[in-house]
């Protein structure tokens, strides 16, 4: 399917790299150009973006805009790329957020901005081309294409002291899990090739293997391994506080917001409707974790002394209730896993925006540097206030609607899960509140944030947008799950129809679950 016959998926993969063509064109020493250049080619890429929003089919679950053809015909290695409810949304999330990320780095990013600019734009094609691939081989060299201009931008433009640390790390991290899951996309096409004498590597076509169980632990157990990494799952995280607190704002930004839901997205599309019945029986193990990870990241959160390293350690909590809804397995718990992916973008984003302003006019993240920032910046004030209520949930803000959900499904699927999750609402509220009051009340104790300037109007204009997305998916969900409903029905309906259910774990009716 095209848009006025234009294949839009490959025109949103592609458009990006034909700005850091352009670039290279342009003299490294002219960063003003460089910066306009590649503000102009990231926002008509979210403007791109736009008609696929407006021309989606809400009432069908079925893969849309699908483009399909053959690349290496041989191996069965084919170009398929589609969107269905669940990655039309984290697409235009990638496309809005990278706009944003390059007005950030703005006066940010000083030295070897050209390249720079190239690799955000680089970082955006691979974001988009993992969320469309509907071939693995495809998917995973996005995958991997995502992982070169990441590594960059953290050893090149993180903090001076640990970045090459955090780049390596991170790298590593990354690898290793991705290997192993290169290990299993082959095992998974030659096992198919053997039981049908098809040769494939089309997502679609390979869900409709029929594997042992046995089988698909091994093979579960390796696409789980490298999105659970990714996402961060605990025991996974601990290259995520490096990452986050060494890489630039712009970097921390996006990986908040996009690479992270690589992790999820790929449970999502990949793992659980590849290997139903391992996902289904692995579902204590995967729910436990998920709430260690949302205790845990809290209760670390807790204690940080740094501004960033608080706000990445909150990711992990967060991203703990994404999993913990997704393997309830019911409505609810699937769209709230869904809907708190995009928040998560939004609210940690637009924190580590904030942290990012600050860090710009004082060079120092320790919140006991701060104090009293409220009466010299009280624009900045309004803006941290509502990012950080975004951030625990208050009612009328997007992350209410969905924590809410994934703890209805939590209960609906086990009520222990549902009460132990719940504490972590609490402690998220607890240490969000109590670093907000320490940086922005009480005496200014600091000569040096005395006259510390407010917001000007680019800052301004990159936490306008936010904000207006944090209220409008607080107080409108209904446009953003009128998206998702028919594919997540799918999901469910898909998933509970090919697991072998045990008897003491029927599978609920997708009507009921709507209910």
């Amino acid at each position: 399917m095209t848009i006025l016959g234009i294949p839009i998926l490959s025109l949103l993969i592609f458009f990006p790299i034909l700005g850091a063509i352009i670039l290279l064109f342009i003299n490294k020493e002219n960063g003003r150009a460089l910066r306009w250049v590649t503000l102009l080619f990231s926002f008509i890429e979210f403007i791109f973006s736009l008609p696929l929003f407006f021309a989606f089919d809400s009432k069908t679950g079925a893969m849309q805009f699908v483009e399909d053809w053959w690349w290496i015909q041989s191996y069965g290695i084919s170009y398929k790329l589609g969107i269905d409810g669940i990655s039309l949304l984290l697409v235009l999330l990638t496309t809005f957020l990278t706009v944003l990320c390059i007005l950030c780095s703005w006066t940010a990013i000083t030295f070897r901005v050209k390249e720079f600019m190239i690799s955000f734009l680089f970082l955006e094609t691979g974001m988009i081309g993992a969320l469309v691939a509907l071939d693995l081989v495809l998917f995973y060299v996005f995958w991997e294409v995502m992982l070169i201009p990441m590594y960059l931008l953290i050893g090149v433009w993180g903090d001076p002291k640990r970045r090459i640390y955090a780049a390596i790390k991170f790298f590593l991290f990354t690898m290793a899990g991705s290997v192993l899951m290169l290990v299993a996309i082959l095992a998974l096409y030659f096992l198919n090739q053997k039981a049908t004498g098809i040769a494939t590597f089309d997502v679609l076509e390979l869900y409709q293997l029929g594997l042992p169980v046995g089988t698909q632990y091994w093979l579960f157990g390796a696409f789980a391994l490298a999105f659970a990494i990714k996402v961060p799952m605990f025991p996974f995280h601990t290259w995520l506080p490096d990452a986050h607190t060494e890489a630039p704002t712009a970097g921390s930004v996006i990986l908040a917001g996009v690479l992270l839901k690589m992790g999820t997205y790929g449970f999502i599309r990949f793992a659980i409707p590849l290997f139903p019945n391992a996902a289904f029986d692995l579902l204590p193990l995967v729910s436990v974790l998920a709430i260690i990870g949302i205790i845990y990241g809290a209760l670390v959160s807790m204690m940080q002394p740094d501004l960033k390293r608080l706000v990445a350690f909150s990711s992990v909590s967060h991203l703990g209730y994404v999993m913990l809804g997704m393997f309830a397995f019911n409505m609810q718990g699937i769209q709230g896993s869904i809907y708190q992916m995009l928040n998560h973008g939004i609210s940690t984003g637009s924190l580590f925006l904030i942290v990012g302003m600050v860090y710009e006019r004082r060079h120092t993240r320790l919140i006991s540097d701060f104090g009293g920032l409220s009466k010299v910046m009280p624009i900045y004030a309004v803006f941290f206030m509502i990012v950080t209520l975004s951030s625990i949930g208050l009612p009328g803000t997007n992350g209410f609607v969905g924590e809410f959900l994934i703890l209805l499904g939590a209960f609906r699927s086990n009520v222990v899960y549902g009460v132990l999750a719940a504490t972590g609402v609490i402690l998220g509220a607890a240490y969000m509140l109590w670093m907000f009051q320490r940086v922005m009340f009480g005496k200014i104790t600091k000569p040096e944030n005395e006259k510390l300037k407010d917001l000007n109007a680019r800052e301004i204009g990159i936490l306008v947008p936010m904000v207006i997305v944090i209220f409008l998916m607080g107080i409108y969900p209904k446009l953003f799950f009128s998206k998702m409903d028919a594919s997540v029905e799918k999901f469910i309906k898909d998933f509970h129809g090919r697991v072998e259910m045990k008897a003491d774990l029927p599978a609920p009716k997708v009507a009921e679950a709507k209910k």
